[in-house]
């Protein structure tokens, strides 16, 4: 019987991940994957059997590394306006590490629908909408649907990056000033969701 290199594993999802996320390389194939992890192909094919097994294994690693982080900040009991700046300051942080991931996240689940299909999620998601609602019936925020509070908060953090190449390329930004603008995204951001507070 034959041991698996873990090693070697994960070598292949952290290059994936690089690939992916970092690199913006979306329909990067196997064999692009092999030669930036510096391994033959095979090794690939042997550990993941397919790309969309590696995608699979590498978006889940990512995505349950995530919500394990913004997890513990929405369960936790500082108030509701201090949850929403840190899940900011979080998922700024990952999305700044990793510019594609979420153009790549977006591309895959429209490809295929299951793939983060997560049992507790929604779970999860009645509980945020149960802490918006409540922060609306006590006039912390305007009267609206809970459900156009967490639009807003993820358009206004997601899209400025989903149209990083766009922007960049009309006000004629190096990557350095694109970095400054995003992170003065949290204190607009809570600006636009919060009012002046």
């Amino acid at each position: 019987m034959t041991t698996r290199d873990t090693g070697t594993e994960q070598l292949i999802k952290d290059t994936a991940k690089q690939v992916f996320f970092k690199e913006g390389r979306l329909h990067a194939t196997t064999q692009d994957i092999a030669d930036a992890a510096g391994v033959n192909r095979t090794l690939v094919n042997y550990y993941f059997r397919s790309r969309d097994e590696l995608i699979r294994q590498v978006y889940e690693e990512g995505m349950d590394d995530m919500d394990n982080r913004l997890s513990q900040i929405m369960e936790s009991d500082i108030p509701f306006r201090e949850k929403i700046e840190s899940f900011i300051d979080v998922f700024m942080a990952d999305s700044m590490e990793y510019p594609y991931q979420e153009t790549f996240l977006i591309t895959e689940m429209n490809t295929n629908s299951n793939l983060h299909n997560k049992p507790d999620m929604n779970l999860k998601v009645e509980n945020f909408s149960a802490q918006i609602q409540k922060e609306i019936d006590e006039g912390r925020l305007p009267k609206m649907d809970p459900i156009h509070f967490a639009m807003n908060m993820f358009s206004l953090m997601i899209y400025p990056l989903i149209m990083r190449p766009l922007y960049k390329q009309l006000y004629k930004l190096t990557n350095e000033q694109f970095t400054k603008l995003m992170l003065e995204r949290k204190d607009i951001t809570c600006k636009m969701l919060f009012g002046k507070q």
